[in-house]
């Protein structure tokens, strides 16, 4: 059970609230098909708790949804009946309506996405085909990881048997081969955040985290004997998914090879962003939401909300090599270019790396929050160094390149004070063997020492000589 409460642009809403509850409403729905008395109880007062925040919060639009185990439980009526009684007016989604909402899901997390969704839940699994930012194919099957102890308590290979029978009667058998494989639901993303800490990863981002299956079946065959203790210390992993850890890396090792896909890609987005995600108008799902993201922190944050778009014009005639996935990452550190400033001036450069690789983005893996991080470092005083982990996320090359980034806009914004008139009147140009800084004759003045020492200091970093043009 889940209270999330979003505000912010419709492409991308922050998340002003989020909590819930194990209510485990799916565990005895194998053995028994109803919900347990306790997981009734446990989810009626989380209903209550969660109906009240949402009336102090004053929330301008309300939905709640009901998934698989309340729409398998012969019972689920009665938690209906509960949340109708508190003013709830509950959606009863169907298999079918839950798969397409965990789809776009992904695709709101990750616009490009080309393979199979997996969200599983407590009371089921839906696979979804998404491809070119759109849902096609979907199935569900009641394989939720609370009912997943029951069939492996059956006996060896039972799982591996249904999983099999499934999958080959719903015609998805190889479906995946070539494609990745996006990891929905609290589960696997636990499995993400196990990974991630016994391999040492240096950003703790579970968004679009790669997990390859011979990863997946090593991690299968291990967790039987890790400690608790242990599993207690991995960072934010919750103790409630650690008892259903081994039933969910089980599945997910027969599900891969029964479709075929070599490697897992975990997605923090799902459900709850599909259903946001589903009510926006096409022009809104084609937003790029790092930009969306970057306009936003910008707005509240930077000095001048205009400036990161006019700095990016500015500077990318002299970047006009990059491929369209590297000048959106561009685009977006321009954006960002303001939110060091108010940090203490020995802490500026630090403050950037991490809003860039820390920051609430979506649409980017670890290697472009690297890019932009390493463009912030530069430009607000890092200079050519590349901290840690910047160089465990990214390749020497591409972090070069995000430097010239950072001197470039350094430069833009030492000419420009931050505002937007001298960046409209001048423009930088690459020419032979020098990089040109073009001014306008009223703006002579504004060549002044500190701009100078940032011309040629983007200059020799291209290996070029600095030229200033009246």
């Amino acid at each position: 059970m889940r209270l999330v409460v979003y505000q912010g642009p419709a492409r991308l809403p922050a998340t002003l609230f989020n909590e819930k509850v194990m209510a485990g409403l799916g565990k005895g729905l194998a053995q028994t098909g109803a919900i347990e008395p306790a997981s009734l109880a446990l989810a009626q007062g989380a209903l209550a708790r969660f109906a009240a925040l949402a009336r102090e919060m004053r929330v301008d639009e309300l939905r709640t949804v009901a998934t698989a185990a309340v729409r398998d439980a012969s019972n689920g009526g009665a938690l209906m009946a509960a949340a109708k009684a508190m003013g709830l007016e509950v959606e009863l989604l169907s298999g079918e309506e839950e798969a397409m909402a965990s789809g776009m899901g992904v695709l709101s997390g990750i616009p490009d996405a080309d393979g199979i969704v997996g969200d599983l839940g407590g009371g089921s699994l839906e696979l979804v085909r998404v491809v070119a930012g759109t849902v096609t194919d979907r199935v569900s099957f009641p394989l939720g990881v609370l009912r997943l102890g029951a069939i492996r308590a059956q006996g060896k290979g039972v799982l591996d048997r249904q999983v099999v029978k499934l999958i080959d009667d719903a015609g998805w058998k190889g479906r995946g081969k070539g494609l990745p494989f996006y990891l929905v639901g609290g589960s696997w993303r636990s499995l993400a955040k196990l990974d991630m800490h016994m391999s040492g990863y240096p950003l703790p981002i579970v968004h679009q985290y790669p997990l390859p299956l011979d990863r997946i079946g090593e991690l299968h065959r291990t967790i039987p004997d890790i400690s608790k203790s242990e599993l207690k210390s991995v960072p934010d992993l919750s103790s409630a998914r650690v008892p259903t850890l081994g039933d969910a890396t089980a599945l997910l090792s027969s599900v891969l090879r029964q479709l075929g896909s070599s490697t897992a890609i975990a997605s923090a987005y799902g459900l709850r962003e599909g259903l946001l995600f589903q009510r926006l108008t096409a022009a809104q799902r084609r937003e790029d939401p790092l930009i969306v993201a970057a306009h936003d922190e910008a707005r509240r944050h930077g000095r001048f909300p205009e400036h990161g778009d006019l700095l990016e014009a500015w500077i990318a005639p002299i970047f006009a090599r990059d491929a369209p996935e590297l000048a959106r990452l561009r685009h977006a550190a321009c954006l960002l270019a303001d939110v060091g400033w108010r940090a203490n001036p020995e802490f500026r450069a630090e403050r950037g790396m991490e809003i860039g690789l820390h920051g609430n983005w979506v649409g980017v893996d670890a290697a472009g929050r690297a890019l932009v991080a390493q463009a912030l470092y530069t430009s607000l005083g890092g200079a050519m160094d590349s901290p840690h982990p910047l160089g465990r996320l990214a390749g020497p090359e591409l972090l070069h390149r995000a430097k010239l980034w950072g001197l470039a806009m350094r430069l833009g914004q030492r000419l420009s004070g931050g505002v937007a008139a001298p960046l409209k009147r001048s423009r930088l140009a690459l020419e032979d063997g020098a990089l040109a800084l073009l001014l306008e004759p009223s703006d002579e003045a504004l060549y002044g020492e500190a701009v100078e020492k940032r011309h040629k200091a983007l200059a020799a970093a291209f290996g070029k000589v600095p030229v200033l043009e009246v």
